[in-house]
């Protein structure tokens, strides 16, 4: 019986690598204070940790120790499993803890490492107990063995999918938006704003991405189903929902839902429907041409000053960390999906 889990393996390492992103961002003004790295381990405890710091802090690490106990075989033993997962989100955190004492914008923290670890924990338990779903005979490698396709670039468009819902926790773009790198380069909006144009932006960023996201999960299936791109964009709409209630004060789960939105939302389904049944290569044409349109329409389109003056996030420490990771995932993912469109087509073409 073979038990294939590469798939968390996968996930593990660019969560892993994300969550450093996430930390050491912006990667600027390093400087030695003279203080030993490692005097973070033995200092008093903080006195500006908040509720919301500790469980944040927590939250973060607890996918990552799922998949990591995920990633080993079955029949591991139990107790090295949840010890190695414990030792090595402990040691992903006090590396990054130990390397932000050379940043000014960052402070090492001995709980930053406590509620990671006991994050890693929560999750190895989880990973533990559910684990099994990566197995061979799991529901998970079963559905995924009838409906994507078979091989990493199978399991990387599976990837590519849970990295498209990690930017929908980002909750001050334009709902399915992504590619922005105006935040990345501190550039100014292209164009002034105006209510009707900002609606049609707005209606065009969504329905393209709709298009492109449901062309490149039909790519990536070997048996298409119309259920599962719907489940994923509903994910996607759940997720951001999830956002906009945590990290905007006051809560506003349905912050999303403009009128521009909403038509984005009917105009990209509609046009899916009809791009469903066209030629593979037309298809593939199509998600890169949605793909770049849209990553230029979220780098010029205007800010909506009446969304800005009506929400506030959350300026917790941790937060700030998990707004930078959703940024740069934010930022990736269109060229990331332009490249495993570029490899599905090559991998099409030799069959």
């Amino acid at each position: 019986m073979q038990h294939d889990r590469r798939l968390p393996r996968y996930l593990a390492l660019a969560y892993a690598l994300l969550t450093a992103y996430a930390c050491l961002h912006p990667f600027s003004g390093w400087r030695d204070t003279g203080i030993s790295p490692f005097a973070f381990l033995v200092a008093p405890l903080p006195r500006y940790n908040t509720f919301a710091d500790l469980w944040l802090n927590a939250l973060g690490f607890v996918p990552l120790g799922f998949m990591l106990a995920a990633s080993f075989w079955h029949g591991s033993d139990k107790r090295i499993v949840l010890m190695s997962t414990i030792l090595l989100c402990a040691l992903l955190s006090g590396s990054l803890e130990f390397v932000q004492n050379y940043l000014p914008t960052r402070v090492a923290s001995n709980v930053d490492l406590a509620t990671n670890t006991f994050g890693g924990l929560l999750g190895g338990l989880a990973g533990l107990y559910w684990g099994n779903l990566f197995d061979y005979s799991g529901a998970l490698a079963s559905w995924r063995r009838r409906r994507i396709l078979p091989g990493h670039i199978g399991e990387v468009g599976m990837v590519l999918i849970a990295l498209w819902w990690l930017t929908q926790l980002e909750p001050t773009s334009t709902l399915f938006g992504t590619g922005d790198m105006r935040p990345l380069f501190d550039l100014p909006a292209a164009i002034m704003f105006s209510a009707r144009r900002f609606v049609v932006i707005e209606t065009l960023i969504v329905s393209l991405n709709v298009i492109a996201l449901g062309l490149l999960l039909r790519r990536c299936m070997q048996e298409p189903s119309g259920v599962v791109v719907m489940l994923v964009l509903l994910g996607g709409l759940a997720v951001r929902s999830l956002a906009d209630y945590i990290f905007i004060v006051p809560p506003a789960p349905w912050q999303w839902a403009t009128p521009g939105a909403l038509r984005g939302l009917l105009v990209g389904v509609t046009a899916l429907i009809v791009a469903w049944r066209l030629p593979g290569w037309l298809q593939h044409s199509l998600a890169c041409l949605a793909i770049l349109l849209c990553t230029v329409l979220v780098n010029i389109a205007p800010e909506n000053p009446f969304e800005l003056a009506s929400m506030r996030l959350i300026h917790e420490s941790h937060f700030l960390n998990f707004h930078g990771l959703t940024r740069l995932a934010d930022f990736l993912w269109p060229f990331l999906a332009l490249i495993y469109l570029s490899a599905n087509a090559a991998l099409v073409s030799r069959r």
